[in-house]
């Protein structure tokens, strides 16, 4: 409870409730009052209610209907198990396939294919960019070409790789590379050109050399973009293994998904599928960690 007093009269005003304002004149605004009657009424209806259900659970909600109905269509026979398999009998033949280790060894080949193509596209994507992006013959002499050929469909050099380099390791690596090294390229190439060149008259006033100006301004300058093409390259990669497994492979996961389909096997074919968005999202996980570590310095990651 509010005392207040009259500033000409010195005589006490009535009591006024907490939370209510106060004018000049000792008076309550009746707005204000029915705002905190509001708010009031509000908070009554909340704790009326009781806790609310996390959005992650309601989101999750959706996803245990989706299997729910699934698994329901293929027990009641409303989806032929040759055409899609159940959950239930897709969790099973997952099991059996990592007990008897066919899961295993398929998922290492394909992780192996994948961090070559990383290891080797993203180095020259960035070198590259760098290249392209701090000279002026470096962008007259690559930066076109690049363009040009990121604009052809990765999928369509599959027939010159295989006339090149045959039906081999080298291959489906080469087709990884290829997919992975442009995203790199293009986000850190932009990266670059979209820098302040302010920075650059600073490096200047501050005496920087050359190689201390592409240490301490253009590199952390690039990350940002560097690392976002990194993401991207990541879901690339995956997905050009999909049909780089497919080019006469006997080990991974697109040869066990193209056996899998020549014995109308649905149900090892949801295990590949959903082994290669796994380790998609796990890898993809690793990067936006890797984001967090090294951006520390961004407002939006920390």
């Amino acid at each position: 409870m509010t005392v207040t007093y009259d500033a000409e009269s010195a005589a006490p005003l009535p009591p006024v409730a907490a939370g209510s304002v106060i004018v000049q004149d000792g008076t309550t605004p009746a707005s204000t009052t029915g705002l905190t009657q509001l708010a009031t009424h509000a908070e009554g209806e909340r704790e009326a209610r009781g806790p609310l259900i996390p959005r992650g659970l309601e989101r999750l909600a959706g996803v245990v209907l989706f299997f729910i109905v699934w698994e329901l269509a293929s027990r009641l026979g409303w989806i032929s198990p040759q055409v899609l398999a159940g959950p239930s009998t897709v969790l099973t033949a997952g099991v059996d396939m990592v007990q008897d280790g066919t899961l295993g060894t398929a998922m290492w080949a394909s992780l192996q294919r994948v961090l070559w193509g990383l290891a080797i596209g993203i180095p020259l994507g960035a070198a590259l960019a760098l290249l392209a992006g701090l000279t002026r013959p470096g962008d007259d002499l690559i930066d076109g070409n690049v363009q040009m050929l990121r604009f052809v469909p990765i999928i369509g050099l599959q027939s010159l790789l295989i006339l090149w380099l045959g039906l081999g390791e080298t291959t489906k690596v080469s087709l990884i590379v290829l997919g992975v090294t442009f995203p790199v390229y293009v986000n850190t190439y932009s990266a670059i050109r979209a820098q302040d060149p302010r920075y650059d008259e600073l490096a200047a006033v501050v005496g920087l050399t050359h190689r201390a100006r592409l240490r301490q301004v253009v590199m952390p300058g690039a990350l940002p973009g560097f690392l976002v093409g990194v993401r991207m390259a990541t879901a690339v990669a995956w997905l050009l293994l999909v049909f780089a497994e497919q080019l006469n492979a006997q080990s991974g996961l697109g040869y066990l998904m193209i056996r899998a389909q020549t014995f109308f096997q649905s149900d090892v074919i949801v295990v590949c599928l959903v082994t290669y968005a796994v380790l998609g999202l796990l890898s993809d996980g690793l990067v936006r960690f890797l984001e967090r570590r090294f951006l520390r310095w961004q407002p939006s990651s920390r």
